[in-house]
Protein backbone atom coordinates (compact mmCIF):
# COMPACT_ATOMS: atom_id res chain seq x y z
CA UNK A 1 0.00 0.00 0.00
CA UNK A 2 1.15 3.39 -0.95
CA UNK A 3 -0.44 6.46 1.05
CA UNK A 4 -0.12 9.93 -0.39
CA UNK A 5 -0.77 13.18 1.28
CA UNK A 6 -1.62 16.21 -0.56
CA UNK A 7 0.53 19.38 -0.25
CA UNK A 8 -1.97 21.95 1.48
CA UNK A 9 -2.95 25.32 -0.33
CA UNK A 10 -2.10 23.58 -4.13
CA UNK A 11 -4.81 25.37 -6.52
CA UNK A 12 -5.45 25.09 -10.30
CA UNK A 13 -5.09 27.50 -12.72
CA UNK A 14 -8.89 28.58 -12.88
CA UNK A 15 -8.61 28.87 -8.92
CA UNK A 16 -10.25 25.95 -7.62
CA UNK A 17 -8.47 23.98 -4.60
CA UNK A 18 -6.62 20.40 -5.58
CA UNK A 19 -8.33 17.42 -3.82
CA UNK A 20 -8.29 13.87 -3.60
CA UNK A 21 -11.26 13.68 -5.45
CA UNK A 22 -8.98 15.48 -8.63
CA UNK A 23 -6.23 12.65 -7.78
CA UNK A 24 -8.86 9.51 -7.80
CA UNK A 25 -10.31 11.26 -11.37
CA UNK A 26 -7.18 11.95 -13.23
CA UNK A 27 -6.03 8.44 -12.20
CA UNK A 28 -9.35 6.50 -13.76
CA UNK A 29 -8.84 8.52 -16.20
CA UNK A 30 -5.59 7.64 -17.38
CA UNK A 31 -6.51 4.05 -16.31
CA UNK A 32 -9.00 4.03 -19.36
CA UNK A 33 -7.52 6.28 -21.98
CA UNK A 34 -3.88 6.04 -21.24
CA UNK A 35 -1.27 4.89 -23.69
CA UNK A 36 0.75 3.09 -20.54
CA UNK A 37 -2.20 1.95 -18.65
CA UNK A 38 -0.85 -1.18 -18.02
CA UNK A 39 1.98 0.35 -15.55
CA UNK A 40 -1.66 -0.16 -13.93
CA UNK A 41 -1.81 -3.98 -13.80
CA UNK A 42 -0.59 -4.57 -10.08
CA UNK A 43 -2.94 -2.38 -9.11
CA UNK A 44 -5.98 -3.48 -6.86
CA UNK A 45 -7.91 -0.42 -6.48
CA UNK A 46 -7.14 3.42 -5.37
CA UNK A 47 -9.24 6.09 -2.72
CA UNK A 48 -9.11 8.54 -0.83
CA UNK A 49 -10.24 8.17 2.47
CA UNK A 50 -10.16 11.94 3.00
CA UNK A 51 -9.81 15.30 0.98
CA UNK A 52 -6.39 15.36 1.48
CA UNK A 53 -4.91 11.36 1.53
CA UNK A 54 -4.79 9.14 -1.19
CA UNK A 55 -3.94 5.58 -1.08
CA UNK A 56 -2.94 2.92 -3.90
CA UNK A 57 -3.40 -0.79 -2.64
CA UNK A 58 -1.16 -3.53 -4.79
CA UNK A 59 -2.06 -6.64 -5.99
CA UNK A 60 1.35 -7.46 -4.90
CA UNK A 61 5.03 -5.54 -3.85
CA UNK A 62 6.39 -4.29 -6.81
CA UNK A 63 9.49 -2.37 -6.49
CA UNK A 64 9.53 -0.35 -9.56
CA UNK A 65 5.86 1.12 -9.11
CA UNK A 66 6.77 4.25 -8.07
CA UNK A 67 9.89 4.80 -10.61
CA UNK A 68 7.09 3.90 -12.99
CA UNK A 69 4.52 6.13 -11.38
CA UNK A 70 7.00 9.57 -12.01
CA UNK A 71 7.98 8.77 -14.80
CA UNK A 72 7.84 10.98 -17.80
CA UNK A 73 6.34 8.11 -19.85
CA UNK A 74 3.20 7.00 -18.09
CA UNK A 75 1.76 11.09 -17.65
CA UNK A 76 -0.76 10.89 -14.83
CA UNK A 77 -1.22 14.05 -14.99
CA UNK A 78 -3.57 15.69 -12.33
CA UNK A 79 -6.27 17.59 -13.35
CA UNK A 80 -10.15 18.96 -12.22
CA UNK A 81 -11.94 16.16 -11.47
CA UNK A 82 -14.73 17.76 -13.78
CA UNK A 83 -12.23 17.06 -16.89
CA UNK A 84 -11.49 13.48 -16.32
CA UNK A 85 -14.10 12.78 -19.71
CA UNK A 86 -12.36 14.45 -21.74
CA UNK A 87 -11.67 12.99 -25.04
CA UNK A 88 -7.88 11.78 -25.60
CA UNK A 89 -5.45 14.64 -26.83
CA UNK A 90 -8.35 17.32 -25.65
CA UNK A 91 -7.45 17.64 -22.64
CA UNK A 92 -8.32 20.94 -20.89
CA UNK A 93 -5.03 22.46 -20.12
CA UNK A 94 -5.61 23.45 -16.54
CA UNK A 95 -2.48 22.09 -14.53
CA UNK A 96 -1.36 24.00 -10.79
CA UNK A 97 2.25 24.34 -11.70
CA UNK A 98 4.25 27.84 -11.89
CA UNK A 99 3.40 28.71 -15.06
CA UNK A 100 -0.21 28.59 -17.09
CA UNK A 101 -1.14 28.85 -20.96
CA UNK A 102 -1.70 32.35 -22.70
CA UNK A 103 -2.01 30.92 -25.92
CA UNK A 104 -0.44 28.61 -28.78
CA UNK A 105 -0.15 28.78 -32.36
CA UNK A 106 0.57 25.65 -33.83
CA UNK A 107 4.24 26.19 -35.49
CA UNK A 108 4.33 29.39 -34.09
CA UNK A 109 4.67 29.52 -30.56
CA UNK A 110 3.43 29.10 -27.09
CA UNK A 111 3.61 31.32 -24.39
CA UNK A 112 3.09 30.92 -20.91
CA UNK A 113 2.42 33.79 -17.42
CA UNK A 114 3.09 33.11 -14.01
CA UNK A 115 0.51 31.72 -12.10
CA UNK A 116 0.37 34.04 -8.99
CA UNK A 117 -1.58 31.66 -6.94
CA UNK A 118 0.96 29.09 -7.28
CA UNK A 119 2.32 26.90 -4.19
CA UNK A 120 5.97 26.03 -4.37
CA UNK A 121 7.35 22.95 -2.70
CA UNK A 122 8.99 24.42 0.20
CA UNK A 123 10.08 20.74 0.93
CA UNK A 124 13.20 21.40 -1.38
CA UNK A 125 15.17 24.19 -1.26
CA UNK A 126 16.13 23.55 -5.01
CA UNK A 127 14.57 22.56 -8.02
CA UNK A 128 15.34 18.51 -8.84
CA UNK A 129 14.46 17.16 -12.79
CA UNK A 130 10.40 18.56 -13.36
CA UNK A 131 9.91 18.68 -9.72
CA UNK A 132 11.40 19.95 -6.34
CA UNK A 133 10.97 24.06 -5.49
CA UNK A 134 10.11 25.89 -8.49
CA UNK A 135 9.48 29.50 -9.11
CA UNK A 136 8.24 31.70 -11.93
CA UNK A 137 10.58 34.50 -12.18
CA UNK A 138 9.31 36.02 -15.78
CA UNK A 139 5.95 37.34 -16.04
CA UNK A 140 5.95 35.53 -19.52
CA UNK A 141 7.82 33.09 -21.24
CA UNK A 142 7.39 32.35 -24.74
CA UNK A 143 8.74 29.57 -26.78
CA UNK A 144 8.88 30.24 -30.69
CA UNK A 145 9.21 27.65 -33.30
CA UNK A 146 12.52 29.33 -35.71
CA UNK A 147 13.36 26.04 -38.02
CA UNK A 148 16.28 27.89 -39.59
CA UNK A 149 19.41 27.42 -37.96
CA UNK A 150 20.67 30.69 -39.10
CA UNK A 151 18.01 32.07 -37.79
CA UNK A 152 17.53 30.89 -34.37
CA UNK A 153 22.15 32.01 -34.20
CA UNK A 154 21.22 35.79 -35.26
CA UNK A 155 18.36 36.02 -32.88
CA UNK A 156 20.68 34.53 -30.06
CA UNK A 157 23.32 37.55 -30.99
CA UNK A 158 20.84 40.10 -31.30
CA UNK A 159 19.21 39.26 -28.36
CA UNK A 160 15.82 39.01 -29.83
CA UNK A 161 15.90 35.82 -28.42
CA UNK A 162 16.92 35.28 -25.29
CA UNK A 163 18.13 31.71 -25.53
CA UNK A 164 17.88 28.89 -28.29
CA UNK A 165 17.64 25.12 -27.52
CA UNK A 166 19.24 23.47 -30.84
CA UNK A 167 22.26 25.40 -32.02
CA UNK A 168 24.02 24.64 -35.15
CA UNK A 169 27.55 22.74 -34.80
CA UNK A 170 28.91 25.13 -37.58
CA UNK A 171 27.99 27.92 -35.57
CA UNK A 172 29.95 26.99 -32.11
CA UNK A 173 33.05 28.57 -32.91
CA UNK A 174 31.88 32.03 -33.08
CA UNK A 175 29.31 32.25 -30.37
CA UNK A 176 32.11 30.94 -27.69
CA UNK A 177 33.80 33.78 -28.26
CA UNK A 178 30.51 36.06 -27.84
CA UNK A 179 31.13 37.34 -24.04
CA UNK A 180 27.39 38.10 -24.00
CA UNK A 181 26.44 34.81 -24.97
CA UNK A 182 26.76 31.44 -22.69
CA UNK A 183 27.13 27.74 -24.54
CA UNK A 184 25.69 25.16 -22.63
CA UNK A 185 25.98 21.62 -24.08
CA UNK A 186 23.46 19.20 -23.55
CA UNK A 187 25.45 15.40 -24.36
CA UNK A 188 22.58 13.21 -24.02
CA UNK A 189 19.25 14.71 -25.73
CA UNK A 190 17.52 11.96 -28.17
CA UNK A 191 18.18 8.37 -29.13
CA UNK A 192 17.25 8.47 -32.61
CA UNK A 193 15.13 5.18 -33.55
CA UNK A 194 12.79 3.49 -36.43
CA UNK A 195 9.59 1.64 -35.07
CA UNK A 196 8.28 -1.18 -37.45
CA UNK A 197 4.98 -2.47 -38.15
CA UNK A 198 4.55 -6.12 -37.79
CA UNK A 199 0.96 -6.51 -38.04
CA UNK A 200 1.77 -5.24 -42.05
CA UNK A 201 3.58 -7.06 -44.66
CA UNK A 202 6.71 -6.93 -45.55
CA UNK A 203 7.44 -6.20 -41.48
CA UNK A 204 5.50 -8.66 -40.68
CA UNK A 205 8.31 -11.32 -42.02
CA UNK A 206 11.41 -11.40 -39.12
CA UNK A 207 13.46 -12.79 -41.97
CA UNK A 208 12.49 -8.97 -44.06
CA UNK A 209 13.58 -6.79 -40.81
CA UNK A 210 16.62 -8.84 -40.55
CA UNK A 211 17.41 -7.60 -43.88
CA UNK A 212 16.80 -4.10 -43.11
CA UNK A 213 18.74 -4.49 -39.86
CA UNK A 214 22.07 -5.73 -42.35
CA UNK A 215 21.84 -3.02 -44.40
CA UNK A 216 22.05 -0.28 -42.39
CA UNK A 217 25.32 2.13 -42.37
CA UNK A 218 24.47 3.90 -38.94
CA UNK A 219 27.31 6.21 -39.10
CA UNK A 220 26.26 7.50 -42.34
CA UNK A 221 22.39 8.02 -41.06
CA UNK A 222 23.46 9.73 -37.89
CA UNK A 223 25.94 11.94 -39.71
CA UNK A 224 22.54 13.05 -41.97
CA UNK A 225 20.54 13.14 -39.22
CA UNK A 226 22.29 15.66 -36.36
CA UNK A 227 24.74 17.71 -38.57
CA UNK A 228 27.40 15.47 -36.73
CA UNK A 229 26.25 15.47 -32.90
CA UNK A 230 25.89 11.87 -32.21
CA UNK A 231 27.29 8.80 -30.55
CA UNK A 232 26.69 5.78 -32.15
CA UNK A 233 24.58 3.39 -29.42
CA UNK A 234 23.74 0.26 -29.70
CA UNK A 235 20.55 0.56 -27.51
CA UNK A 236 17.79 2.08 -25.29
CA UNK A 237 19.67 3.98 -22.67
CA UNK A 238 22.72 6.67 -23.05
CA UNK A 239 26.25 5.23 -22.82
CA UNK A 240 27.65 5.61 -19.02
CA UNK A 241 24.32 5.93 -17.39
CA UNK A 242 24.01 3.08 -14.75
CA UNK A 243 21.54 1.03 -16.75
CA UNK A 244 23.63 1.13 -20.22
CA UNK A 245 24.09 -2.02 -21.39
CA UNK A 246 25.65 -3.28 -24.83
CA UNK A 247 22.94 -6.39 -24.90
CA UNK A 248 22.24 -7.31 -28.99
CA UNK A 249 25.43 -5.26 -29.87
CA UNK A 250 25.90 -8.10 -32.81
CA UNK A 251 22.79 -6.73 -34.34
CA UNK A 252 23.56 -2.98 -34.56
CA UNK A 253 25.57 -1.02 -37.44
CA UNK A 254 26.06 -4.25 -39.59
CA UNK A 255 26.11 -2.21 -42.98
CA UNK A 256 26.85 -6.15 -45.19
CA UNK A 257 24.66 -5.34 -48.18
CA UNK A 258 25.24 -9.21 -48.59
CA UNK A 259 23.89 -10.68 -45.51
CA UNK A 260 20.81 -8.12 -45.80
CA UNK A 261 20.08 -9.52 -49.20
CA UNK A 262 20.39 -13.33 -48.47
CA UNK A 263 17.89 -12.30 -45.25
CA UNK A 264 15.62 -10.98 -48.54
CA UNK A 265 15.97 -14.39 -50.20
CA UNK A 266 14.79 -16.04 -46.94
CA UNK A 267 11.43 -13.82 -46.39
CA UNK A 268 10.55 -15.03 -50.18
CA UNK A 269 10.78 -10.81 -50.70
CA UNK A 270 9.05 -10.12 -54.17
CA UNK A 271 9.64 -6.22 -54.31
CA UNK A 272 6.78 -5.07 -51.99
CA UNK A 273 6.59 -1.49 -51.41
CA UNK A 274 8.30 -0.69 -47.75
CA UNK A 275 6.80 2.86 -46.01
CA UNK A 276 9.08 5.00 -44.00
CA UNK A 277 6.77 6.92 -42.20
CA UNK A 278 8.30 10.27 -40.92
CA UNK A 279 7.89 14.32 -41.03
CA UNK A 280 9.63 17.42 -41.58
CA UNK A 281 8.89 18.59 -38.27
CA UNK A 282 11.97 17.11 -36.55
CA UNK A 283 14.40 17.36 -39.38
CA UNK A 284 16.66 14.66 -37.59
CA UNK A 285 13.51 12.09 -37.99
CA UNK A 286 13.51 13.31 -41.92
CA UNK A 287 16.84 13.46 -42.52
CA UNK A 288 17.23 9.62 -40.96
CA UNK A 289 14.66 8.51 -43.22
CA UNK A 290 15.66 9.85 -46.50
CA UNK A 291 19.16 7.68 -45.72
CA UNK A 292 17.78 4.58 -44.85
CA UNK A 293 15.45 5.05 -47.92
CA UNK A 294 18.60 4.73 -50.18
CA UNK A 295 20.78 2.33 -48.36
CA UNK A 296 17.58 -0.02 -48.41
CA UNK A 297 17.02 0.92 -52.13
CA UNK A 298 21.05 -0.21 -52.88
CA UNK A 299 20.00 -3.78 -51.48
CA UNK A 300 16.70 -4.21 -53.41
CA UNK A 301 14.24 -2.95 -51.15
CA UNK A 302 11.49 -0.82 -52.75
CA UNK A 303 11.48 1.94 -49.79
CA UNK A 304 9.82 4.96 -49.92
CA UNK A 305 8.81 7.97 -48.20
CA UNK A 306 5.19 8.75 -46.36
CA UNK A 307 5.80 12.47 -45.33
CA UNK A 308 3.27 13.73 -42.60
CA UNK A 309 3.33 16.63 -39.89
CA UNK A 310 4.56 14.84 -36.60
CA UNK A 311 0.77 14.73 -34.83
CA UNK A 312 -0.25 13.07 -37.76
CA UNK A 313 2.69 10.63 -37.92
CA UNK A 314 2.15 9.84 -34.07
CA UNK A 315 -1.80 9.07 -34.38
CA UNK A 316 -0.86 7.00 -37.10
CA UNK A 317 1.33 5.16 -35.89
CA UNK A 318 -0.98 4.81 -32.30
CA UNK A 319 -4.25 4.00 -34.42
CA UNK A 320 -3.36 1.98 -37.43
CA UNK A 321 -1.29 -0.70 -39.11
CA UNK A 322 -1.92 -0.61 -42.75
CA UNK A 323 -0.63 2.03 -44.65
CA UNK A 324 3.13 2.69 -42.98
CA UNK A 325 6.09 -0.36 -42.43
CA UNK A 326 8.71 1.78 -40.28
CA UNK A 327 7.82 4.77 -37.78
CA UNK A 328 10.63 7.61 -36.88
CA UNK A 329 10.94 8.41 -33.63
CA UNK A 330 13.25 9.26 -30.44
CA UNK A 331 13.49 8.67 -26.57
CA UNK A 332 14.74 11.63 -25.29
CA UNK A 333 13.81 11.87 -21.11
CA UNK A 334 12.42 8.62 -20.92
CA UNK A 335 16.50 7.24 -21.58
CA UNK A 336 17.30 9.66 -18.86
CA UNK A 337 14.68 8.30 -16.31
CA UNK A 338 16.32 4.55 -16.20
CA UNK A 339 15.41 1.87 -18.57
CA UNK A 340 12.15 0.56 -17.05
CA UNK A 341 11.04 4.18 -18.36
CA UNK A 342 12.14 3.22 -21.68
CA UNK A 343 11.12 -0.14 -21.76
CA UNK A 344 7.25 0.44 -20.81
CA UNK A 345 6.74 1.54 -24.55
CA UNK A 346 6.85 -2.44 -25.52
CA UNK A 347 4.46 -3.37 -23.27
CA UNK A 348 0.95 -4.09 -23.97
CA UNK A 349 -1.95 -2.29 -24.61
CA UNK A 350 0.16 -0.25 -27.09
CA UNK A 351 3.66 -2.03 -27.74
CA UNK A 352 6.03 -0.33 -30.09
CA UNK A 353 6.43 -3.11 -32.59
CA UNK A 354 2.36 -3.38 -33.47
CA UNK A 355 1.95 -6.87 -33.06
CA UNK A 356 -1.74 -8.17 -34.07
CA UNK A 357 -3.91 -8.56 -31.16
CA UNK A 358 -3.21 -10.97 -28.07
CA UNK A 359 0.39 -11.51 -30.62
CA UNK A 360 2.76 -10.18 -28.31
CA UNK A 361 6.53 -11.62 -27.65
CA UNK A 362 5.91 -13.99 -24.36
CA UNK A 363 9.60 -14.07 -23.59
CA UNK A 364 9.51 -9.69 -24.14
CA UNK A 365 6.59 -10.17 -21.50
CA UNK A 366 8.49 -12.14 -19.35
CA UNK A 367 11.61 -10.20 -19.32
CA UNK A 368 9.13 -6.46 -18.63
CA UNK A 369 7.67 -8.87 -15.89
CA UNK A 370 10.96 -9.03 -14.26
CA UNK A 371 12.33 -6.00 -14.80
CA UNK A 372 9.04 -4.51 -12.84
CA UNK A 373 8.99 -7.84 -10.17
CA UNK A 374 12.21 -8.81 -9.31
CA UNK A 375 13.71 -7.60 -5.66
CA UNK A 376 16.80 -7.53 -6.44
CA UNK A 377 18.21 -4.56 -8.55
CA UNK A 378 20.59 -6.64 -10.20
CA UNK A 379 18.27 -8.88 -11.40
CA UNK A 380 16.15 -6.58 -12.82
CA UNK A 381 19.40 -5.01 -14.77
CA UNK A 382 19.96 -8.43 -16.27
CA UNK A 383 16.20 -8.39 -17.70
CA UNK A 384 16.83 -5.60 -19.23
CA UNK A 385 19.58 -6.69 -20.91
CA UNK A 386 17.48 -9.60 -21.73
CA UNK A 387 14.62 -8.15 -22.74
CA UNK A 388 16.67 -5.33 -25.05
CA UNK A 389 18.46 -8.17 -27.11
CA UNK A 390 15.10 -9.77 -27.49
CA UNK A 391 13.87 -6.34 -29.46
CA UNK A 392 17.07 -6.20 -31.19
CA UNK A 393 16.94 -9.95 -32.19
CA UNK A 394 13.72 -9.48 -33.78
CA UNK A 395 14.03 -6.34 -34.80
CA UNK A 396 11.12 -4.74 -32.70
CA UNK A 397 12.99 -1.65 -33.34
CA UNK A 398 16.29 -0.34 -35.53
CA UNK A 399 18.41 2.07 -32.86
CA UNK A 400 20.48 4.32 -34.83
CA UNK A 401 21.89 6.13 -32.46
CA UNK A 402 22.41 9.05 -29.42
CA UNK A 403 22.12 12.71 -30.45
CA UNK A 404 23.87 15.33 -28.68
CA UNK A 405 22.52 19.11 -28.44
CA UNK A 406 24.21 22.20 -28.11
CA UNK A 407 21.99 24.71 -26.40
CA UNK A 408 22.80 28.47 -25.68
CA UNK A 409 21.59 31.68 -23.42
CA UNK A 410 22.42 35.21 -23.30
CA UNK A 411 24.68 36.25 -20.71
CA UNK A 412 22.67 38.02 -18.79
CA UNK A 413 20.34 34.94 -18.07
CA UNK A 414 20.93 33.12 -14.85
CA UNK A 415 20.16 29.64 -13.37
CA UNK A 416 19.23 27.81 -16.69
CA UNK A 417 20.57 24.38 -16.70
CA UNK A 418 19.97 22.14 -19.87
CA UNK A 419 17.46 19.57 -19.39
CA UNK A 420 15.86 17.51 -22.07
CA UNK A 421 12.72 20.24 -22.09
CA UNK A 422 14.04 23.27 -21.50
CA UNK A 423 12.47 24.21 -17.36
CA UNK A 424 12.10 28.02 -16.89
CA UNK A 425 11.24 27.89 -13.45
CA UNK A 426 14.42 29.30 -11.29
CA UNK A 427 15.70 31.03 -14.73
CA UNK A 428 15.80 34.69 -14.26
CA UNK A 429 17.67 37.89 -15.84
CA UNK A 430 20.69 39.13 -13.81
CA UNK A 431 20.09 42.94 -14.38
Amino acid sequence: TYTFKLRQGVKFHNGKPLTTADVVASFDRYNKIGLERSMFNNVASWDAPDASTFVIHMKKPQPTFIELLSSFSVPVVIVPAEDRDDPPMQLKTIGTGPWQLVDFVPGSHVKLKRYDGYAPNTKYEQRTGFGGYKQACFDTVTFRIVTEPGARVAGLQTGELQGVEDLPTKSLPELKKDKNITVVPLPNWWIQIALPNTSAPPTNNLMFRKAVQAALDMDEIMDAATDGNYKLNVGFQYPNQPSYTDAGKETYNLKNPKLAKEYLAKANYKGEPLVLLTNKDYPSMYNAALVMAEQLKAVGIKAELKVVDWPTSVTTMQNTTTGWNFFFTGYGTQPALGALATMVFFAPPNANYKPAPGKDDPDLLAAFRDMNDQPDPKARQAAFARMQKIILDNVYAVPFGSLTKVQGVRANVGGYVPFRIPRMSNVWFKN
